[in-house]
């Protein structure tokens, strides 16, 4: 603890104060840099997971996408390390825990975590010098943001096309109907500031960007004086400043960085908007309009406002029972609630957002005056005390856990103090809610509070947009003619001389991309800085109960799971699985009706869910084994509430409610339909693998592809009330199966709870032995699959996989290392940097028994699918630096030891004896990992990656039918 409670003061920067938050066991420290007035926020902790982030204030005033595409520029290449792509390359040569880049509506972040000093430091050295002294080639700009070419490089008689990462990037991510939902409300909602526009960048207007505009932007913004430092961890804030002043911030002086920041200019009356979204050409457009209302509120940065604008959103929307919500998922203006509902505080100012989707444009007032009249009701009838509790209940929890399973426990509490730090607010009073959350009770006791806000910030509210946005099939055929077009013209205006700059800017960057650069320069961990294997949690076992506990500092928090085995399945109910999991928790229960039970679980506790695990064994991934837990949160002083809770859900969820399961089934629907653009390369890997073995084929089916095509089926075939019926009596039979089987518990609090814990156990469960019949038993599975699935995008995603081995086979290292090799060494440089695409790889997935490749959001097609063959021939023919060797095996070993909250380290260890992953295996595994050979890549690649094996799977749109059927590929219509 010696390095939290270190006073030191480095002489280049000022101490403004320091702030002790027991709740979340850090020590707040503040200090501005004398010189240049940078900011520094350091969260002193006893925790080795130090994390570093910057952050420059970036206020775009247009859609060229300019600070995200300075974000990617910024890191290829800086004075000090003047080579093609540090960032990637210390990807490889770090045992990072976390490294990236982000760009906000109005800041733009590097951050990057560690847990071995030595590491942190290296990173350290380079992303400042990436991002005060960034080399910023012209060439980098052209390969990350956008360029003309022809599209075959070297033959000016073929077609003039854009390419770029950034460019593609954002096709990708504007093809979602959401993210167009959701720019296009802010556009209207801020008419005048830098929130009116795109700060990604929208595709047509990425291309305008001119690598000047680029320059005076850097220029402008990448000072110190416009810089935001935070730091998490045991590394004192004195020697923080040590490295900043010595690697950057000596050199320079103030400035006045003019921003434009400002609040935007009230509307006095409420604003209509009707737009459109490209759907597919000769696609159903009925029922696929999206309504949503959208209000300005107050200052993000004000504690007041923001905790009001939280209370507000909890109040109307955060679950089933909240009047507004239920009043959207019951409506027949459209299918379910919008995904956009809710609070968005990361500007300057907040905005709140209700809606709907699955309806039609003329819905528009009907759907306004259902809100109106819902929090026209609310005011009138005011909100129960009880209620009100429970959502500061929920606000306390949220505050008090200890995340960073899959984000680092110190860049979550950074990432919540950054907003107040860019817009003039408090960082500590959003991380110190305990005397807040005080306050508030207090004023929750007046009935006319909530009311009052309701009516003030929304009702009263005249600065409002009702947004509707429609499908058009005709909307992509003429974006793209307008393309292609504009690019004709441009091309047939071409002189003699602007074409050969074209060919030699082709020719140059080629060059530049497959130029091996002398990356010694490069600070670097090696394997004799790996740590031993991390000890894993220890459990101990209650002796009458089959129950495993952990005693674990969660910060005042207690975790409880209810383990099941599997039963023997038919095919027909293996696929309600996904259905019965996100349903349980959101039916009625017992003699409560799903209304009640959600006020109850929100007062309860932080949540309860269900989810089912499913993983071949460590030697043979045909033997599938699976599992369905009920997972609970609480604060400690509800932990028997907590118990009471699971054993009432597990023992009394009923599926009768028959219209509440129709609307689950409709959100279901929505929201996997919506994430296909986000993790397109997910669902392409999950086609390719299904005939791999059971637990691909599972995947695919309750979670993949086949699982969206099944569900758009499933809602569709429910309008017939006997469909409904039958649906409802399939899952209660399926819950009364599931209650059958043997039980076992997890339990994971801190020491004094425990015992506690397991006696109201004991108490609530009494005997858990139970025969549940057969076990259950999935057919081997093996068949090639080729499949080319269509859907609304802009870009594509490909995949190929390949049969390999299980986990404990002695060729799982080896194939494990070869997947970051591949990317390193050839994927990153052919599909991201020469294809354009957002990104490429490959890995093994031992859990399942595959190896395969991916692109995301990628402009090609069947150019990807042969560099993924290129990449195994380069493997055997080059020459390899064995140091490339050393990169993958630490990148792999980084992932091992990856860190987890104190609560996801005792789940981890729990499932992974669970399904046989004992600590002997891991380390074998681990030594195995160590050992790995160039010569064991070649012959694991020889054995098991052979082309005529491959199984090959792209999403792309329905424009490409014709190429895809050209590549022998089978056409599946999502």
């Amino acid at each position: 603890m010696a390095a939290v409670i270190e006073n030191a003061v480095h002489p280049a920067f000022e101490k403004l104060r320091s702030h002790r938050i027991s709740t979340l066991n850090v020590t707040v420290e503040e200090y501005r840099h004398r010189k240049t007035g940078a900011r520094h926020l350091h969260l002193a902790a006893d925790n080795d997971e130090n994390v570093f982030f910057v952050a420059l204030r970036t206020f775009p005033m247009d859609s060229t996408g300019v600070a995200h595409i300075l974000e990617h520029t910024a890191l290829c290449g800086s004075e000090r390390f003047p080579v093609r792509d540090p960032f990637f390359m210390m990807i490889r040569r770090s045992l990072n825990t976390f490294m990236n880049a982000f760009t906000s509506s109005d800041w733009t972040a590097y951050p990057f975590a560690s847990m071995n000093r030595k590491d942190f430091d290296n990173l350290l050295t380079v992303y400042l010098d990436s991002v005060f002294f960034s080399s910023l080639d012209p060439l980098d700009f052209a390969q990350e943001g956008h360029r003309l070419e022809f599209d075959t490089p070297e033959d000016p008689s073929t077609d003039l096309v854009y390419r770029g990462v950034v460019y593609n990037e954002m096709k990708g991510a504007m093809s979602a109907p959401t993210s167009q939902l959701w720019q296009n409300l802010s556009s209207h909602l801020f008419p005048t500031t830098t929130y009116h526009y795109n700060s990604g960048g929208e595709p047509d207007h990425i291309v305008d960007l001119s690598y000047d505009d680029l320059l005076r932007f850097y220029r402008h913004h990448y000072h110190p004086s416009n810089a935001i430092f935070a730091t998490y961890g045991d590394i004192p804030a004195h020697e923080h400043h040590e490295r900043f002043e010595e690697l950057a911030l000596k050199r320079f002086d103030h400035l006045d960085v003019e921003l434009p920041v400002r609040d935007e200019k009230r509307m006095f009356s409420p604003v209509r908007v009707d737009q459109s979204y490209a759907v597919s050409e000769g696609e159903e457009t009925s029922h696929k309009t999206h309504i949503v209302m959208g209000w300005l509120l107050g200052h993000s940065f004000d504690l007041q406002e923001n905790l009001e604008g939280q209370l507000l959103v909890s109040v109307l929307l955060e679950n089933s029972a909240s009047p507004l919500m239920r009043a959207l998922e019951t409506t027949d203006i459209g299918h379910s609630p919008s995904p956009m509902c809710g609070l968005e505080d990361s500007n300057r100012e907040m905005t709140f957002v209700c809606g709907i989707e699955g309806s039609e444009p003329e819905k528009q007032g009907e759907l306004e005056q259902l809100i109106e009249q819902t929090l026209a009701k609310v005011v009138q009838e005011g909100v129960s005390q009880d209620r009100l509790e429970a959502i500061l209940h929920q606000l306390e929890l949220h505050q008090r856990e200890i995340a960073g399973d899959s984000f680092p426990y110190g860049l979550q509490l950074i990432m919540t103090a950054i907003s107040p730090m860019v817009h003039g607010g408090d960082p500590v009073e959003l991380l110190d809610l305990e005397p807040v959350l005080a306050d508030m009770r207090e004023k929750i006791r007046d009935p006319q509070y909530v009311p009052d806000l309701i009516r003030r910030k929304l009702l009263e509210n005249p600065h409002r947009v009702t947004l509707t946005l429609r499908p058009d099939d005709k909307l992509e055929s003429r974006r793209q003619a307008a393309i292609r077009d504009a690019l004709a013209r441009r091309k047939a205006a071409l002189t003699d001389e602007e074409v050969q700059q074209i060919i030699d800017r082709a020719r140059a960057l080629e060059e530049r991309q497959t130029r091996k650069d002398d990356d010694s320069i490069l600070p670097k961990v090696d394997l004799s800085d790996v740590p031993l294997q991390l000890p894993e949690p220890e459990a101990r076992f209650a002796g009458d109960m089959s129950a495993t506990i952990y005693a674990r500092g969660t910060n005042g928090l207690v975790y409880e799971q209810v383990v099941v085995p599997v039963p023997n399945l038919s095919e027909d109910e293996l696929l309600l699985l996904p259905y019965y999991t996100t349903l349980i928790p959101e039916v009625g229960c017992g003699k409560l009706d799903y209304l009640q039970m959600q006020d109850r679980i929100s007062a309860e506790s932080g949540g309860i869910s269900a989810s089912f695990s499913a993983k071949g064994r460590i030697d043979d991934v045909q033997d599938l084994s699976g599992y369905i837990i009920f997972n609970g949160k609480a604060l400690a002083r509800n932990r028997e509430a907590l118990t009471r809770l699971l054993s009432d859900v597990f023992n009394g969820a009923r599926f009768d409610e028959k219209e509440r399961v129709r609307e689950l089934i409709a959100q279901i629907r929505s929201r996997r339909e919506q994430g296909v653009t986000g993790s397109g390369h997910a669902l392409a890997m999950g086609a390719a693998s299904q005939g791999i073995s059971p637990g691909a084929w599972l995947s695919f089916r309750l979670g993949g592809l086949e699982a969206i095509r099944g569900v758009k089926a499933l809602d569709k075939s429910l309008g017939d009330p006997a469909e409904l019926d039958r649906l409802c009596e399939q899952l209660a039979a399926l819950h009364e199966r599931i209650r059958q089987q043997p039980r076992q518990f997890l339990l994971i609090g801190e020491e004094e709870q425990l015992d506690p814990m397991l006696g109201e156990l004991k108490s609530v469960w009494g005997d858990t032995n139970s025969d549940g019949g057969d076990s259950w038993k999935l057919t081997p599975v093996s068949y090639q699959t080729r499949q080319a699935w269509l859907t609304s995008t802009q870009v594509n995603f490909c995949a190929k996989a390949y049969s390999t081995v299980a986990i404990d086979h002695p060729d799982a290292a080896a194939l494990t290392v070869l997947g970051g090799f591949l990317r390193n060494g050839y994927l990153h440089r052919a599909i991201r940097e020469k294809g354009g695409a957002y990104g490429g790889g490959a890995g093994q997935d031992s859990v399942n028994g595959t190896f395969r490749f991916f692109s995301y959001r990628d402009p090609r097609l069947g150019d990807t699918l042969e560099d993924f063959d290129k990449a195994l021939d380069w493997l055997q023919k080059e020459q390899h630096d064995p140091q490339e060797l050393e990169e993958s095996i630490l990148g792999v070993i980084g992932q091992l030891d990856r860190p987890r909250s104190p609560a996801g380290a005792a789940r981890h260890a729990f499932h992974n004896h669970l399904f046989g992953r004992t600590p002997e295996q891991r380390a074998r595994f681990r030594e195995r990992v160590l050992a790995v050979t160039l010569e064991d890549m070649k012959r694991v690649a020889r054995e098991w990656l052979k082309p005529e094996n491959a199984n090959v799977a792209v999403v792309t749109s329905f424009e490409n039918r014709d190429k895809a059927t050209d590549l022998g590929l089978e056409i599946q219509e999502l």
